[in-house]
């Protein structure tokens, strides 16, 4: 692809980083560390996903962390768990090192000032509240898998209050800057230039940069909206996108940006893509986009069009977390013929995962009146005030009570045969010292038996009140010891490397919280260092 020859702004760089999230700071900071001069694009104003995520970072084998929490962790059992979750996404040598690279990359952080804390979480929950920062991110305590390792707390929330995101991206960025990456926010990718061999020498991009200081403060104010309040309003984000996009007609410069070693793209998934998820896993049409409108699989595409292929595309994680209140963990989670759906211990990805491919989406929570009561008790403290709001909403608006199982199945539209059929089971299970029918660990399974009722319905469907979030999980294929983005044949593309949710890496085959962000860190550090040490006259391998 040639370059354009009406761009009014020239610029070159040892490396382009497309994205400025976690994964892209991450790949910029790295190939700083090794002496490229580095520019770093963002079509809004960095952060991406990560600055709106929970912050929570999946590391362990031994963290100083956890050594501070007075966890006993080794890289073997980090490893054990990660084979379960992980299967085959990435090589088992890939994920060795993965693992292996924790302690160290937890420390790497820590150096470019991203706060944690040692402040332990003593009892299982979805996103712990601000007095603690390690806890139990995944299905560590499930039974299917601490029968292979013991449950290791490994769900390192950086320190900030609520959602901590932003607490990951800031001191990250700051490093960045320091260390003399040059930052250009407001700034669209819309072409990766090859010359005639094919190899990747640099983009061609329309930014913001030049525009006038108070339109580029509009720019930014939009932007900002359109992140966080967008994903919970999306008539908001379609309206100011749209905003954005006229500035952009009337402002924005075609600029073009030489690549003397390599381009990085680590520009995010596509969850904003409704087509796309509409064409690949259509069944995920019904969540909440947990993105920002720049996770439109526009870097997914660039990477195509240079000749990369696709993987795992068809793999959306969606979310249906059930604790806070810890107590819910002792109900059980039935679908619409009264069926067992799930161990309700399970990370609330594999429940909304089970949900969706094996139950149509539907799914009730069932808990007696003595669970109930524990459940408003622990509302008081366990809770942040977000999750507080959406388990009120879902006790008040998508709650039915009843004095009996058959009565309660009636009102919630579910078979009454199936529901009594399965809490005796359960309550046999119980009476008898069996195990639980679903595999559920003997410590959270709780006796169903005290009237009334309650069936809370945490169905997978479009709602304001408990919107199922949901990101994608695919995306191109790259080298496992280089991130170099590779065609069908596994051939690198030279100069072409790629990090992140851009990419399939660790988390594609099945997320827990925190997995997705140390991905991003480990893959967007492999991509630095490697797209760093390429030159114009050697291969990414």
């Amino acid at each position: 692809m040639a370059g354009d020859k009406s761009a009014r702004i020239y610029e070159s760089a040892d490396v382009v980083v497309i994205g400025f999230g976690a994964a892209g700071e991450c790949a910029a900071i790295a190939a700083r560390e090794r002496g490229a001069d580095v520019i770093a694009l963002d079509r809004a104003n960095g952060g991406g996903a990560t600055a709106i995520s929970g912050g929570i970072i999946y590391a362990g084998g031994g963290t100083t962390v956890q050594r501070q929490a007075g966890v006993n962790d080794t890289p073997e059992q980090m490893l054990a768990y990660l084979r379960l979750e992980v299967g085959d996404a990435v090589s088992p040598e890939t994920l060795e090192s993965f693992v292996r690279s924790s302690p160290g990359m937890i420390d790497w952080l820590s150096s470019y000032g991203v706060p944690f804390s040692p402040a332990l979480c003593p009892y299982k929950t979805s996103f712990p509240n601000n007095r603690y920062y390690l806890y139990h991110s995944g299905s560590e305590n499930a039974g299917a898998f601490r029968c292979h390792t013991p449950p290791v707390q490994r769900g390192h929330r950086v320190k900030g209050s609520g959602t901590s995101g932003r607490k990951l991206y800031a001191p990250l960025a700051k490093a960045a800057l320091a260390l003399g990456v040059r930052f250009w926010p407001h700034t669209t990718v819309t072409n990766l230039i090859q010359d005639s061999s094919g190899r990747v020498t640099g983009v061609e991009a329309l930014t913001m940069h030049n525009a006038p200081p108070r339109i580029r403060r509009l720019y930014a104010a939009m932007a900002e909206l359109s992140a966080k309040p967008g994903i919970y309003y999306p008539p908001l984000r379609r309206r100011l996108e749209g905003r954005l996009r006229r500035l952009e007609r009337r402002y924005a410069e075609p600029v073009r940006i030489d690549a003397r070693r390599a381009v990085i793209i680590c520009a995010g998934g596509f969850i904003a893509n409704t087509d796309w998820v509409r064409r690949f896993a259509p069944q995920y049409l019904g969540g909440l986009q947990l993105g920002t409108s720049g996770d439109d699989g526009s870097g997914i595409a660039l990477a195509q069009r240079a000749g990369a292929v696709t993987d795992r595309m068809d793999n959306v994680s969606a979310w249906r977390f059930i604790t806070p209140p810890s107590a819910f963990i002792g109900a059980i989670i039935v679908d619409r013929r009264g069926d067992r759906v799930i161990d309700e211990s399970r990370y609330g990805a594999a429940v909304g995962q089970a949900m969706i491919r094996q139950h149509q989406g539907a799914g009730w929570l069932l808990a007696d009146a003595a669970l109930m009561r524990e459940a408003r008790r622990q509302m008081i403290k366990q809770p942040l005030w977000f999750q507080r709001a959406q388990v009120a909403a879902l006790m008040l608006a998508d709650a039915v009570t009843a004095p009996s199982l058959r009565e309660v199945a009636k009102a919630a539209g579910i078979d009454p045969d199936g529901l009594v059929a399965t809490v005796a089971a359960h309550n046999t299970a119980i009476d008898t010292g069996a195990p639980d029918p679903a595999g559920k660990p003997a410590e959270f399974v709780r006796r169903i038996s005290q009237p009334p009722f309650t069936l809370l319905n945490i169905s997978v469907r479009p709602s304001l009140l408990n919107p199922t979030p949901m990101l994608t999980l695919g995306g191109i294929r790259v080298d496992e010891r280089s991130g170099a983005v590779v065609t069908e044949s596994g051939e690198p593309i030279a100069g072409l490397f790629s990090a992140g949710r851009t990419a399939a890496g660790i988390c594609s085959n099945s997320y827990i919280s925190g997995l997705s962000l140390a991905d991003c860190v480990f893959s967007g550090r492999r991509a630095g260092t490697h797209a760093a040490t390429t030159s114009a006259a050697q291969s990414p391998r």
